[in-house]
């Protein structure tokens, strides 16, 4: 008998034998704790494996994700990993969707960034630009804030306004001197304004300062650079 798409979705994909949900943060299983203890289990082990798999293979972590919320779509932390696992799988209406039932459930404000670039990948830049100047970005860890200064300045850029993009990375802190991630790639998607505004100078010394301190070799800012020396020289 062929299974519908609820069945199928409510099924899952096989779960890994060694995953438990022992893997999961204490946070997120006390969260279903108020689940009958079978199903409790079961949605811990389709939640667990959905981080388990959200980087080599989202897609299969967004189903993964479903199977949990086809059980405790009341449980917010299932909601979020339906949300992120769509991000990450590019289902960008279905995160949005997701990460908006996770914050009426929590409140959180965690998810603002991602809600923001699905926004943006939505083709709707304005809403990604109102989100990026909710009062609680204010509150966010460093990294956080530079998530959504990526995300505000990418924005500008689809409407076309480089000037405008130019001045909310430079609102950031470039100069930071930590060697961290999010510090690469603000300089990083300063020195890509930068070039596209026309300004080769002042972006080849930011694609220099990027290569710098981008020791995981995060981005391409040392090509990016050589390619700006033959053009110019």
């Amino acid at each position: 008998m062929t299974r519908t798409a609820d069945q199928a979705a409510y099924d899952g994909p096989d779960l890994p034998e060694d995953i438990t949900g022992a893997e999961l943060d204490r946070g997120v299983r006390a969260q279903l704790k108020g689940l009958p203890e079978k199903l409790a289990a079961r949605v811990a082990r389709h939640l667990a494996a959905a981080g388990a798999f959200i980087d080599d293979d989202p897609e299969l972590a967004y189903r993964h994700a479903l199977a949990a919320r086809a059980r405790a779509s009341r449980i917010a932390v299932v909601r979020e990993a339906a949300g992120e696992t769509a991000y990450a799988a590019g289902h960008y209406a279905e995160a949005l969707a997701e990460l908006r039932a996770a914050k009426r459930m929590n409140g959180a404000t965690d998810y603002l960034p991602i809600m923001a670039d699905c926004h943006r990948a939505l083709g709707n830049p304005e809403q990604a630009i109102k989100l990026a100047k909710s009062p609680s970005v204010s509150n966010f860890s460093s990294e956080a804030k530079a998530e959504m200064t990526l995300v505000e300045a990418g924005a500008r850029r689809d409407m076309g306004q480089l000037d405008a993009a130019l001045r909310t990375l430079e609102l950031a802190p470039l100069t930071s001197k930590s060697r961290q991630s999010w510090v690469v790639r603000l300089r990083y998607a300063y020195a890509d304004t930068l070039e596209a505004a026309g300004r080769e100078t002042d972006a080849l010394s930011w694609f220099h300062r990027t290569h710098a301190i981008d020791s995981d070799e995060l981005t391409d800012a040392a090509a990016r650079a050589e390619a700006l020396e033959r053009r110019q020289s």
